[in-house]
């Protein structure tokens, strides 16, 4: 697996933070302050999150502080490789998120058609908290901040010093996920996706979408107002399959506001998540939510 892991950055990005990159699944961040390292999310597998730990040289005596941004399989697998040396902080949806059993079935259905997920063992949290937590770390203060919506557990980390946010999937290029169509998920994700925005970050650096672009924060506001906008003029309800045609107007690239070139696979994947966030637009309008 290290072969898979490389270190990334991105022009003017501090070099106390560096992007560790498994291929085009995720990308988790690892910060160096005075006092402590900090790594925000431990990837897939412990074996990905100890070739990661490896490249940073994140090793010897230096205290390590691990931050779960939330629950998903791609960002806290990895969890069992720092276990015995570190606190794993997340907020505290997460715990619950892991005792609730989901997290293990998902395990078990990849395991089952991966070997790579065949030992993995998994580790929850030992830090939570449910609004924000600071951590001082001397030079760099890191502000780890509930941002819900893509999930009710999801955490973002601000970094006031270099106005630099490690928005992981409360952003995303082209488009994050929300969580259910329930409309209080849809509303929380628009109020992260304005929170971050309201940083005035320099840099705004996602897990999936490589790119710190500040500017990505607004397109996915301006596309879920699209979605709301276009919804409400609709003169019936609309139903959203997984594989129906959606009316003009309302498909990915109708609504997605320079839309990336993007493979037949992520472009199918992409999809997934439209129609998702298309189907909580339409019970929000519909219940008079939006």
């Amino acid at each position: 697996m290290s072969g898979d892991i490389e270190l990334a950055s991105y022009p003017g990005l501090d070099a106390r933070i560096r992007v560790l990159r498994l291929g085009t699944v995720v990308d988790a961040v690892f910060v160096r302050t005075e006092r402590f390292d900090v790594l925000v999310d431990t990837l897939d597998t412990p074996e990905t999150c100890r070739a990661a730990l490896d490249l940073v040289g994140a090793g010897g005596d230096r205290p390590l502080i691990v931050v779960n941004s939330h629950m998903d399989w791609d960002h806290f697998w990895g969890n069992a490789a720092v276990a015995d040396r570190s606190v794993i902080v997340a907020h505290a949806g997460a715990s619950e998120r892991f005792r609730n059993g989901s997290v293990h079935e998902v395990l078990a259905r990849k395991a089952s058609t991966d070997p790579r997920f065949a030992t993995v063992e998994l580790c929850a949290p030992t830090v939570t908290f449910l609004d924000r937590l600071s951590l001082e770390g001397g030079d760099l203060t890191l502000e780890l901040l509930h941002t819900p919506g893509h999930a009710p557990d999801h955490v973002a980390v601000w970094i006031p010093q270099l106005r630099t946010c490690l928005a992981v999937d409360a952003v995303e290029r082209p488009i994050p996920k929300v969580w259910s169509d329930d409309p209080a998920d849809l509303r929380a994700l628009v109020g992260s996706l304005r929170l971050i925005e309201s940083l005035g970050a320099r840099h705004v650096v996602l897990a999936h979408g490589q790119t710190d672009a500040p500017s990505t924060v607004g397109r996915n506001l301006r596309y879920f107002e699209t979605l709301s906008e276009r919804v409400g003029r609709l003169d019936r309800r609309l139903t959203v399959e997984e594989n129906g045609e959606l009316p003009a107007g309302l498909t990915l690239a109708d609504t997605v506001e320079n839309l990336p070139n993007l493979s037949a696979d992520a472009r199918r994947f992409y999809e997934r998540f439209h129609r998702a966030n298309l189907r909580a637009t339409v019970r929000a309008i519909g219940e008079g939510a939006a």
